[in-house]
């Protein structure tokens, strides 16, 4: 990976507190390696919480309220996992706005772990088939999506292509798929 984003802004959207740290870092570090620009989104202003499983790890700061970001202003949403994570960010409206703007806008999007359940909250896999942690398997398929267990799942039967993954053992195949996706999805355009 070089400079196959360049120019290319990722909204790594998350909550002030719940995150999985592995599961933001790691996705960071490949779009800055790749030559893009990941900013984080969070509904408060400050720092956000990050956790490696249950336990505290470092805080980060948030670049802009999620409240204030337009979804044409960015190129790629990126949804780390974390229990606590998706589980706060679908009860905040103005971050399913956003994660449907950028649906509707046909951007890449990328979900890891538990993150498919802000998915589920804006009504986003119906039709469409991915991968979570096992436990969200009967939410995805209660919202009319099809779950499957595989390492990465790339579905393009949407309004964009929907990259997930299962957990942070994942993160490689997870990181290089969105890289791809992403490069393919541009170069085309």
């Amino acid at each position: 990976m070089a400079n196959e984003l360049d120019g290319r802004t990722a909204a790594f959207l998350i909550a002030n507190e719940g995150v999985e740290q592995v599961e933001l870092t790691t996705p960071w570090e490949a779009i800055l390696a790749a030559g893009g620009t990941p900013l984080l989104l969070a509904p408060e202003v400050g720092n956000v919480q990050a956790f490696n499983h249950l336990d505290k790890a470092d805080t980060f700061p948030v670049d802009q309220i999620v409240g204030d970001a337009h979804p044409e202003d960015y190129d790629l949403l990126v949804l780390p996992g974390g229990v606590a994570n998706p589980d706060i960010l679908r009860t905040v409206p103005a971050a399913v706005r956003f994660v449907r703007g950028l649906f509707e806008a046909g951007k890449p999007a990328a979900a890891i772990c538990h993150a498919p359940w802000t998915l589920v909250e804006a009504d986003l896999v119906r039709g469409r088939t991915l991968t979570s942690w096992p436990s969200l398997r009967t939410d995805i398929q209660n919202a009319g999506g099809t779950w499957v267990d595989t390492e990465v799942q790339v579905d393009r039967s949407g309004p964009n292509v929907l990259i997930t993954s299962r957990n942070p053992g994942d993160l490689p195949a997870f990181c290089r798929t969105v890289i791809e996706e992403t490069t393919r999805q541009y170069q085309s355009a």
